[in-house]
C-alpha cells in the first residue's frame, strides 16, 4: 500500500513514520502534490502552532491539495484541528473540511492543567476506525485546544468538558490523540485506517 505523510513544518512527524513502519508500511514523507494525490492513504499528523502551520501550508499550496484529496485521509493532533474551519489559536482560518471551530481549553479548577497531557479514555466510538479497540480504550493526548462535540464526532473524551476525540466526514478522519504514542490501541487504530474503505 502506498501511504503518504504530509511533510510540513510540524513536530512529531517521524514518530508516525516509525509507527507505520512497525505495521509493515514504508510511508512516503512528501510535500509534492502529485505524490500526495496518488497515494492510497494520506496521513496529516504533527504538533505545532495553528497559525504558523497554516501559513506554511498556504505558502506551499498544500492547503488546496489537502482539501482536494479523495482517498482516506487521517489527521492527527494539529492535523485534526487544521481540518476544522477556524482555530482560536492565533485566530487562524483553517482548511474547513469540518465546519466547526477549534476552541481553547479554559481551566475551571485549580487542578485543570493546560496543555491537557496524558492518557484518557474514549467513549461513544462510532466508526470502523475503532473496530476491535474494546470498550473505553485509553489513548495519549497532548493539546491546549479542542474541537467541541459536533455532527462530525465519532469518539469523545472528557477533560474539563466533553469534547471530540475524533472526527469523520466523507474520506476525512481525524484524531485529537496520538495513535502513534498510544501503544497497542493506537497501532490497531492505524491498522484499521489502512484497511478502511477497502473493497
Amino acid at each position: 500500500m502506498n501511504v503518504a505523510i504530509v511533510k510540513y513544518n510540524a513536530g512529531n512527524i517521524y514518530s508516525v513514520v516509525n509507527a507505520l513502519r512497525r505495521l509493515g508500511v514504508e510511508p512516503l514523507l512528501t510535500d509534492v502534490p502529485e505524490q500526495l494525490m496518488a497515494a492510497d492513504r494520506v496521513v496529516f499528523p504533527g504538533q505545532g502552532e495553528a497559525g504558523v502551520v497554516m501559513d506554511y501550508l498556504v505558502k506551499h499550496g498544500l492547503d488546496n491539495v489537502i482539501r482536494s484529496l479523495k482517498q482516506p485521509v487521517l489527521g492527527i493532533c494539529i492535523g485534526q484541528q487544521l481540518l476544522c474551519r477556524h482555530s482560536e489559536e492565533s485566530d487562524t482560518d483553517c482548511l474547513g473540511i469540518f465546519d466547526i471551530n477549534v476552541r481553547k481549553f479554559r481551566p475551571e479548577r485549580h487542578e485543570d492543567k493546560i496543555p491537557a497531557m496524558g492518557w484518557n479514555s474514549l467513549h461513544d466510538m462510532q466508526s470502523p476506525l475503532y473496530k476491535g479497540l474494546g470498550d473505553e480504550p485509553f489513548v495519549y493526548f497532548v493539546h491546549s485546544y479542542y474541537v467541541p462535540v459536533c455532527e462530525y464526532t465519532i469518539a469523545t473524551t472528557d477533560y474539563i468538558l466533553p469534547y471530540s476525540a475524533s472526527l469523520n466526514k466523507d474520506n476525512f478522519y481525524a484524531t485529537q490523540f496520538h495513535p502513534e504514542k498510544s501503544g497497542d490501541v493506537g497501532m490497531r487504530l492505524l491498522q484499521n485506517f489502512l484497511e478502511i474503505d477497502k473493497a
